[in-house]
């Protein structure tokens, strides 16, 4: 019974410190954006951190990729 004696006092100043620290979260705007973070992942900003070399080689296959592949009546006129 002397556990209890202790155990409640000091739930009483954990559940009270936790209390603290949420509001001061709170206070602090730990909270105001809860999306953003998900979201600029999916954004592309390290095209700076690419060579030069491997944009050219990457608006070559784009480019690549606008043209139209070749039919059988192409290649039969060849």
């Amino acid at each position: 019974m002397q556990i209890v004696m202790i155990l409640v006092p000091l739930m009483l100043i954990l559940v009270a410190l936790g209390m603290l620290l949420f509001s001061w979260a709170v206070k602090n705007g730990q909270y105001d954006d809860m999306d953003g973070p998900a979201h600029r992942i999916l954004y592309d900003d390290d095209k700076d951190r690419i060579p030069p070399e491997a944009r050219r080689e990457q608006a070559r296959s784009t480019s690549d990729e606008d043209e139209p592949a070749p039919t059988s009546e192409d290649t039969n006129q060849k």
